[in-house]
């Protein structure tokens, strides 16, 4: 794939956007006017920039309102069009994007439009120039890529083509099998966008929620495959209009939007077959461990906390001052080395989630994956007798290692062999989920991560009512569950997901979810044990009744413990929350009766619970 981006996706002035586009590692950049007029560089030293970062000028963009306008003001567009191509010459592009006419006074007639287009397909060849001609779907009278395709068709100008972008064409429902009826040598150039799927105003709706491909709602698996198909073998550009990329570092939106065209390149919900260079997403069968990062003192309130729920430790490491916890399947590493990663992400962040470990089938894979999508590896000094396990950079500079599931047995024999208590009886299952905060601004970003690297697939995208404002949540699932996370963000200051993110200086891992055979047994244990839980109003319960219809022995127990409960037809959803440890992380106790969410409706509930806490004791 031939990789470009439209300056316009990212923010800066234009000579820092074309190096964030190379260092992202781009083909290409599609010169946007306004970002050529605003800028202290000429045309031609713009043109040598380009060159010397060994980028292509793909196109120059855009051109209004040219075709089907009145005598006078047709005149003035052609005189217009003219000095475009003198800048084209300057930057040293031959394509000039031509936008379907939003003008009022433009006419709807068939033989005017031919005729404009031809007269620019002819001017633009006596200098050696080309014409893309692309359907707005807000254009008066050309919104539909069919219809500006037979436009282009049948003026047959060598140097008049089309220009398909996925927003115009999606967001206004045309079938994606209707490309097949384009010539590919006359499809000069693609752009793609995906988007939440809104109810609004096309322009609006582009101007402010376009999106990378991976983040949004849009089918573009068959909208690119069609392309293919057609033979198009041209460069294939993003085109992003969003107002959180505008407000976001150049660098890290250039480098999403390679990540998100190589995962569009593999396919987004299904793989291409003729992408082999791409390796396969990284198919995990579950969190292998979860290790948090702490002090000595730290270690110990955080172990006081891990008792109640049924955690022991059962190991120390061979050479590290580092232990494993144990409850069933799950394994928690406490480090409390007094140097490298963890100890300098206690340093900045206190005790908190430091990496997460993913057993996974075939670890050299994951890795070319992650290389192939620019995902930076992390390597520190490891002693002649440790385990390697490889990571990479993920959520605020955590850790996300990859475990090979057919040897972790022998891995954790490994290295854990000095042998401390016994495990307890199981009274947890697993991690069901983890879920992780981080700015509002960032949120786009590691959900693409996430999609674009792990083979998962996307929920819906929900708001959540804190009481302090909105929060933004969606998961990501791996088949059958065997990882989930869930990602939240919000604009609010004061809401829980800010506070922490002030609190934490940063994104992170703000709670854990642990599964439950039976989580009246495991709620009752953990309140034995001294475990600190979320108080929830009897309110709650009483509207439980009321609405569920629930039996009322029931409604007690649930009363009685603090539990959730949510239901989806037959399936139920409880759910069982400890305050926060240190203002940071806290943990949740699921049982899933077929339930496949995570009980969004309770979450207001959970909110608010936590709201009620003053300032320094914030869950």
């Amino acid at each position: 794939m031939k990789t470009s981006i439209a300056t316009v996706s990212i923010s800066g002035a234009l000579d820092a956007k074309l190096r964030a586009i190379a260092a992202a590692g781009y083909d290409g950049a599609e010169i946007f006017e306004n970002d050529l007029l605003s800028t202290h560089l000429s045309a031609r030293e713009i043109a040598a920039l380009v060159a010397d970062l060994g980028l292509t000028c793909t196109m120059f963009q855009p051109f209004r309102d040219l075709e089907g306008l009145p005598d006078a003001q047709r005149s003035r567009a052609f005189d217009r069009l003219e000095r475009k191509f003198d800048t084209m010459e300057e930057l040293g592009t031959d394509l000039l994007l031509v936008c379907s006419s939003c003008s009022p006074q433009a006419e709807s007639e068939r033989g005017c439009l031919l005729a404009d287009l031809a007269e620019a397909g002819e001017r633009a060849a006596r200098r050696g120039l080309r014409i893309g001609y692309e359907a707005l779907a807000w254009g008066r009278h050309v919104n539909d890529h069919r219809d500006a395709w037979a436009l282009v068709r049948d003026v047959d100008h060598p140097a008049l083509g089309l220009v398909l972008d996925s927003f115009h064409s999606l967001s206004r429902g045309i079938p994606s099998s209707s490309i097949g009826d384009i010539r590919a040598d006359k499809l000069f150039l693609v752009q793609v966008a995906d988007a939440p799927l809104l109810r609004m105003d096309h322009l609006q709706w582009s101007r402010h929620f376009r999106c990378m491909p991976g983040q949004g709602e849009f089918p573009l698996d068959d909208w690119a495959e069609a392309i293919r198909r057609i033979g198009y073998r041209g460069y294939w550009s993003l085109e992003i209009f969003n107002d959180r990329f505008r407000a976001g570092s150049a660098s890290s939106v250039a480098l999403d939007g390679y990540r998100s065209l190589r995962l569009l390149e593999g396919g987004i919900e299904r793989p291409v077959a003729s992408a082999a260079a791409l390796p396969p997403r990284v198919a995990t069968s579950g969190v292998e461990f979860i290790e948090f990062a702490a002090s000595h003192d730290e270690a110990q309130a955080l172990g006081a906390m891990l008792r109640p729920l049924g955690f022991v430790p059962t190991a120390r490491h061979r050479s590290k001052d580092v232990t494993r916890w144990q409850q069933g399947e799950i394994n928690l590493v406490i480090n409390c080395e007094p140097e490298g990663l963890a100890h300098s992400f206690d340093v900045v962040h206190g005790a908190s989630v430091c990496a997460i470990g993913l057993a996974v089938d075939d670890v050299a894979g994951a890795l070319a994956r992650a290389d192939a999508l620019r995902v930076p590896r992390f390597e520190q000094a490891v002693a002649p007798d440790e385990w390697p396990i490889p990571s990479v950079r993920g959520v605020g500079g955590s850790l996300l290692y990859f475990v090979d599931g057919a040897s972790r047995a022998e891995m954790w024999a490994h290295e854990f062999p000095h042998r401390l208590e016994a495990p307890l009886p199981p009274r947890i299952g697993g991690i069901d989920h983890v879920a992780q905060t981080m700015q509002f601004e960032e949120f786009l970003s590691w959900l693409l991560f996430y999609v674009a690297l792990l083979d998962v697939r996307k929920t819906p995208q929900l708001e959540i009512a804190d009481p302090m404002g909105l929060v933004q949540s969606q998961a990501v699932e791996a088949p059958g569950g065997a990882v989930r996370f869930t990602l939240n963000g919000s604009l609010a200051s004061q809401s829980l997901s800010s506070r922490f993110i002030q609190n934490y200086f940063g994104a992170g891992v703000q709670h854990i979810a642990f599964a439950c055979p039976d989580i009246f047994a495991a709620a009752d244990a953990a309140i034995a044990g001294g475990i600190e839980r979320l108080e929830i109003p009897r309110n709650y319960y009483d509207d439980l009744e009321a609405r569920w219809g629930l039996e009322p022995e029931l409604i007690e127990a649930m009363a009685q413990r603090d539990i959730l409960y949510d239901r989806d037809g037959d399936t139920e959803y409880f759910q069982f929350y400890t305050r926060a440890f240190a203002r940071r992380v806290f943990f949740e106790l699921v049982e899933r009766r077929g339930y496949a969410g995570y009980g969004a409706v309770n979450a207001p509930i959970r909110l608010a619970a936590q709201a009620r806490h003053k300032p320094e004791q914030i869950d």
